[in-house]
């Protein structure tokens, strides 16, 4: 079981680490304004921890041959019987939970920072609408 779990650890952890990455490289490209870099990268966060918790809840329908934690593990460490199999699930569920328990306190952390940086007078950024784009607005609009 604990060789399960190791696996398991490693290959969902990748995952987030990569769904991290992801959500960093947004956040920088919004580096020019913090509230609306950590407001995206709180949603985007909020977005991963929906997604591992729904993993987490479908974890026990899922077949251990078609995970990547198969994969990895020994002929001797893979899941032979039935009740090998739900302890396997059972190992699934846990680190999906785990990590999208951590990621939902991540993006609470996000949230919280960019209330923060809008206390201290920062606002997030909003595009202007450019005069050609009101005049074509107005234009369209039936009267």
């Amino acid at each position: 079981m604990e060789k399960i779990r190791e696996v398991a650890v490693f290959c969902i952890g990748r995952a987030v680490m990569f769904g991290s990455l992801a959500i960093t490289c947004v956040m920088v490209g919004f580096s020019f304004n913090p509230v609306s870099a950590f407001r995206a990268g709180a949603v985007l966060t909020l977005l991963m921890a929906a997604i591992l918790i729904w993993k987490a809840y479908a974890a026990a329908r899922q077949n251990p041959k078609s995970t990547e934690v198969w994969v990895y593990l020994d002929d001797k460490a893979r899941p032979a019987n039935e009740h090998s199999r739900f302890v396997f699930a059972t190992v699934m569920r846990d680190v999906y939970a785990r990590f999208g328990q951590a990621s939902l306190a991540v993006a609470c952390l996000f949230f919280a920072i960019s209330v923060v940086f809008v206390m201290f007078g920062f606002k997030a950024d909003q595009p202007e609408i450019s005069p050609y784009t009101a005049q074509a607005t107005e234009r369209a609009a039936p009267e």
